[in-house]
């Protein structure tokens, strides 16, 4: 993925990319990586990466094909954070995802929640991943809660419950929320429907999205 990036980065981009990636060494210099990390939008832009052919086939079998589309210093950052990783002992690295999440902006908060699922051992960001679905900005909580495989993989399900209920108070659309259909339980469909009594109850509209919380779950049992 580092060749992806060096490959739409004009020479002094690159240079300062070659540079950074070489100064990241154990032990970890935060305040280098802290100031590379929020610098990487004005050193890189934010083009989106479209994953030509050739990309492609070398990066056969890994997920990071999934970052096909995302902009160019969010894929870099999610880079910079597998670095970290490198340079920082197992028991420090979750405590440091967490302090970056806290200390973010929307475009480095944005980043980190969309790399977790990338990173080595990504159970043990649950806590951050969490803490990002209280968020007031939609920008944020979208980037943990749709196009993004890591909640499904890893949160309990009362989380897991309590997001897909934020994304449909807020209008995130649930077509964007990944393996939803594989989350859905009795549970989740009692929420989902009290919730739609409520709006009606108050004289207010249903989301629509609400059927493919409904609607699967009818469309599981059938088949059953």
């Amino acid at each position: 993925m580092i060749e992806v990036i060096r490959r739409r980065c004009p020479d002094k981009a690159q240079n300062w990319l070659n540079q950074t990636l070489t100064q990241l060494h154990a032990p970890l210099d935060r305040n280098l990586f802290g100031a590379a990390y929020a610098g990487v939008r004005r050193r890189l832009g934010g083009e989106p990466v479209i994953i030509d052919p050739e990309e492609q086939a070398a990066l056969q079998g890994t997920e990071l094909l999934s970052l096909n589309g995302h902009a160019l210093d969010e894929v870099c950052r999610i880079v910079l954070l597998f670095r970290a990783s490198e340079c920082l002992a197992p028991g420090d690295y979750a405590p440091f995802i967490s302090e970056l999440y806290l200390r973010g902006d929307n475009y480095e908060r944005q980043a980190l929640l969309r790399g977790l699922t990338y990173l080595p051992d990504p159970e043990r960001f649950v806590a951050t991943a969490v803490e990002a679905c209280r968020t007031n900005a939609q920008v944020i909580f979208e980037a943990i809660a749709c196009d993004n495989p890591y909640p499904l993989r890893y949160f309990p399900e009362l989380n897991y419950n309590h997001m897909v209920l934020k994304a449909l108070f807020i209008g995130s659309p649930l077509s964007r929320v990944v393996g939803l259909e594989e989350r859905i339980t009795p549970e989740l469909v009692r929420m989902a429907e009290d919730y739609a009594a409520e709006r009606r109850a108050a004289g207010r509209p249903v989301p629509e999205d609400i059927e493919l919380i409904t609607s699967n779950w009818g469309a599981k049992h059938e088949a059953i």
